[in-house]
């Protein structure tokens, strides 16, 4: 699944490639993707121009005239790509957006699991999904002593509570390895047993991983390319996803996989110990 630096690298494209430019009709291909009544999103939209894309966590935010707003998940494996309206629509495009200067906006998914959704723009943060999200993952956003209250209320292991996205929005599998990693900690490690130290060396860690992987474009692990096509470049900086048997970068120790909350979970069992701890 795309996660907040694919995400991010996909609106920075989109911006490049579709502002301002104005919808002349809608094809809808698989009905499913469509959260509104498929009718009423055709028609809502046509005639409406892209004024703005914006991002909160792992949603896109389509801002068009007339105070309308288009949410996009891409969820395991969206993409958008930008063609000429009068090129053949590729196998797995299931909603085509044709502007009226002969291009289109294509949404192309294999899963088939993401879905875009038409609100009164000012109505998105009441939406599920996105009312309860956490804070993004910057300084003046991402407060240590929210974040280490968030943590001290939950007894489940720090690689789940990372993927809560009500505790900081945008991570996901790869980045939590990353950054537990980074921060020394094992993943199996109780939320609530993290130490005020650990736990702002974690927000700090988050805060610097995902900057410098947007700035690389995101990881491409499978399929993920960003609205120009192109792979993300972080895959060649990861330090510990997918990479089992070789060499902990600090310890030499082999980077071990362990299931965890039913995800494939990567460490160091040298750097990342786990601990004993009283209940």
């Amino acid at each position: 699944m795309p996660e907040l630096p694919e995400v991010e690298t996909v609106r920075r494209g989109l911006e490049e490639l579709v502002l301002n430019k104005k919808i002349k009709d809608i094809r809808v291909l698989y009905s499913k993707t469509i959260i509104n009544e498929e009718t009423e999103f055709i028609e809502k939209l046509t005639n409406k121009t892209i004024k703005k894309i914006d991002r909160r966590g792992k949603y896109l935010l389509f801002r068009f005239s007339s105070d309308l707003t288009m949410i996009s998940h891409l969820r395991m494996e969206g993409k958008y790509f930008v063609e000429p309206s009068t090129k053949e629509v590729e196998k797995h495009t299931h909603v085509v957006f044709d502007f009226t200067d002969g291009t289109s906006l294509r949404y192309n998914d294999v899963r088939k699991f993401g879905r875009m959704q038409l609100v009164k723009t000012g109505m998105e943060m009441q939406t599920a999904g996105l009312a309860k999200l956490g804070p993004e993952p910057k300084e003046e956003t991402f407060i240590v002593e929210d974040f280490s209250k968030n943590l001290k209320r939950r007894k489940k292991a720090i690689k789940n509570a990372l993927l809560d996205q009500t505790i900081v929005a945008g991570l996901g599998n790869i980045y939590a390895d990353e950054v537990l990693w980074m921060s020394k900690i094992h993943p199996e490690t109780p939320a609530n047993k993290l130490t005020e130290e650990e736990i702002e060396v974690l927000r700090d860690n988050i805060i610097k991983e995902l900057a410098l992987a947007t700035e690389a474009g995101g990881t491409t692990i499978r399929s993920y390319t960003d609205a120009f096509r192109h792979s993300g470049g972080f895959q060649f900086s990861l330090h510990a996803y997918q990479r089992t048997g070789d060499p902990c970068e600090r310890c030499g120790t082999p980077i071990q996989r362990i299931v965890v909350g039913q995800r494939g979970t990567h460490f160091c069992p040298k750097c990342q110990v786990v601990k004993s701890w009283k209940f």
